[in-house]
This record gives C-alpha cells, structure tokens and sequence, in this order.
C-alpha cells in the first residue's frame, strides 16, 4: 500500500535566538472532516497517532521532500498526541540554507500549511450516507512537512517572533474565519446544482 500525504492545523514558528527559530504547532487534528478527491469524506479519530509517536522515526521535511530539518530519532523533532491532535515541536538554525528558504517564504505568505504522510494500520469505514466516510484509527507516521498544498484546507503555520505572537495569531483566526465563509459559499453554490 502506497504512503498517503494529509494536511493538519496550525502550526508557527518563533524566533528564540539569534541562530534559532522554534517551530511549534499541529500537524494533523482529529474528527475534521476533508474531502479526498471527491471519492470520500476522511477524518482523524483521537489516538491515531498514539503508537506512531512512541515508535516512529518520523522527519520534518519541506513538501515531503529532500534533506530533513529535523528527526524524532537523533531527538531534533518532537511529537506527542493530546486531545486536539498531532503536535510537533524543533528548533532549527537559522543558518541552515533550507531554514533560511522556508522563513523567506513563509513571510512572504508562500508557505503556510503543513501536512504529514503516513500508511493507515488501522480504519474504519460508514458507507451509509451518500459519500463514505473513512475513520483514521491508527497510522505508521513517515513525516510531518511544511506544504503548498495540503489535503486538510484548515491547516496554517505562520512565522513570528515571541512579541509578535498574538498578533500571528489574531491574523490565523482571521484567516480561518474567510475560508470557512467561503467554504459556505461554494457548498450554498453547489446545493442547487446538484438538486436541479
């Protein structure tokens, strides 16, 4: 079975020196619902990614591609399950050519999402409404990335420094906020179409 690649929500990075900045956030969240390519509806149940997090030799990538930034075996990155989802956590230097491309873009509003790939051990499936719906019940985790392009439209990660915080985050909130309105919109768009 082939690797899946998802997308997850919010993740930030902090300046924390002046060689390091602090990557923090979530790379996956449970019980939100995405549409994959119009075949079926896939959520995340909590614990999902239980095992993976004790077990997995997990990298943090860019586009789930290239050299790793960081790894939960040599302990650069960290993850841990709580009852929001997938967390992860590393420092990186800024020194790092591949860190230095990712801040670039990341404040000029290029990259902002994240995803993470994995092989489902464990699903579920309810096929009784109108489109399937596939319950994630537990993964083997392969990577958590910084994307252009994630699965899960939810997702963002932002660049900030400590002071600047809220103010990233006021921006995120705003941000959700206009695609959810918009996701409304093209749903009451498409709702007479398929009814006529």
């Amino acid at each position: 079975m082939a690797n899946e690649i998802r997308g997850g929500i919010p993740a930030e990075i902090r300046a924390i020196g002046a060689d390091t900045v602090r990557v923090a956030g979530y790379a996956a969240v449970f019980n939100e619902e995405t549409d994959i390519g119009d075949y079926f509806i896939e959520k995340i149940a909590p614990g999902a990614f239980t095992r993976a997090v004790k077990e997995d030799d997990v990298v943090f990538l860019i586009n789930h591609e290239d050299l790793p930034l960081a790894r939960t075996r040599s302990g650069t990155l960290k993850l841990k399950e709580d009852d929001r989802g997938l967390y992860m956590e590393t420092e990186l230097d800024r020194r790092d050519p591949d860190v230095q491309n990712i801040i670039y873009k990341m404040e000029r509003g290029d990259l902002d999402k994240m995803s993470f790939a994995f092989r489902a051990t464990k699903q579920s499936w309810d096929e009784t409404g109108k489109v399937p719906v596939r319950t994630i019940e537990e993964v083997q985790l392969f990577d958590v990335s910084i994307v252009t392009s994630p699965a899960y439209e939810g997702t963002d990660i932002s660049l900030c420094s400590l002071r600047d915080h809220r103010a990233a985050r006021a921006q995120q909130n705003f941000n959700a906020a206009r695609l959810r309105r918009r996701m409304k919109a093209d749903l009451a768009a498409r709702a007479p179409q398929e009814n006529g």
